[in-house]
């Protein structure tokens, strides 16, 4: 008697197999799409500003000219391109502008824009090269709290700040402490280099009492303001760079709850975020 053969289930079909991988296959592209598409532009434009800095690029370019073939073209373009050579004026200018994109007479007035990711990467090596030439004074690691870089819409501030029982000013006295004039004399030359005007004020605390009456926290915050300007003045910051010299007294606290606290007395040096000015007869 012939035994019964069992049936043996075919499972999906092979087409339902490699569909379903092919499916696998899409999800996983698509997924990588995706991720590489969220990116933070700011932080690219500044690699990519970095990138050029680095390896240079080419401002300008042209199209080297058409491909033919037995007569007829079969690109309309190559795809190399070649770099344009920049024109010098050398009848009138022995020297070469590197931000400029007229020479010689003409230097003064065609500006080459930067672009608006520049000025916070500006401040950003500021910061970096001030923090570097403190570094280099043995004794700032005793008053390292009392300095505060914060980057605002104005642009860069540098304050200094009395905190943590030690002042940056002698009591009542325009004269800094001798650590405080190396401090800010080791600022001069980083802020000599930029480009961007400097204004300097000062700030004093509120409820203090002068044995002079005439002399109050006007002068007082004024007269700090101008001395520090002297000394960077002294190490190298041009006088033109500078634009106000400013005494605030105690009506800008740094802490408005407390304004008898010592952190509110302070110098604040701030590298301005704004546009060089126009020249006088200028016209753009």
């Amino acid at each position: 008697m012939a035994k019964k053969q069992k049936k043996v289930d075919p499972g999906a079909p092979l087409w339902l197999v490699t569909f379903a991988d092919l499916m696998s296959l899409l999800v996983c592209f698509f997924v990588l799409i995706i991720s590489f598409s969220i990116q933070d532009k700011e932080k690219l434009q500044v690699v990519a500003g970095s990138m050029r800095e680095a390896f240079g690029v080419k401002e300008d370019s042209k199209r080297t000219g058409v491909i033919e073939v037995n007569g007829i073209p079969i690109r309309e373009y190559m795809k190399d391109v070649s770099q344009v050579e920049h024109s010098m004026d050398s009848d009138f200018a022995n020297e070469e502008h590197d931000r400029r994109r007229k020479q010689g007479p003409e230097a003064n007035t065609h500006d080459t824009l930067e672009a608006d990711i520049e000025k916070p990467r500006q401040f950003a090596t500021a910061a970096a090269s001030l923090r570097q030439a403190w570094q280099e004074m043995p004794e700032i690691t005793e008053i390292s709290n009392n300095i505060i870089l914060v980057e605002t819409e104005e642009g860069l501030n540098i304050m200094l700040v009395d905190q943590d029982g030690r002042s940056m000013f002698r009591e009542g006295s325009k004269f800094p402490y001798e650590t405080t004039r190396r401090l800010i004399a080791k600022m001069a030359p980083v802020l000599a280099q930029m480009p961007n005007r400097i204004e300097i004020t000062g700030h004093t605390t509120a409820g203090r009492q002068n044995i002079d009456p005439s002399y109050t926290g006007w002068d007082l915050s004024s007269e700090r303001a101008n001395v520090a300007r002297q000394i960077l003045a002294e190490y190298g910051v041009q006088k033109d760079q500078f634009f106000a010299v400013v005494g605030k007294a105690d009506t800008e606290p740094l802490f408005p709850n407390d304004p008898f606290l010592a952190a509110n007395r302070r110098i604040e040096i701030l590298l301005k975020k704004e546009e060089p000015p126009i020249p006088p007869g200028h016209s753009p």
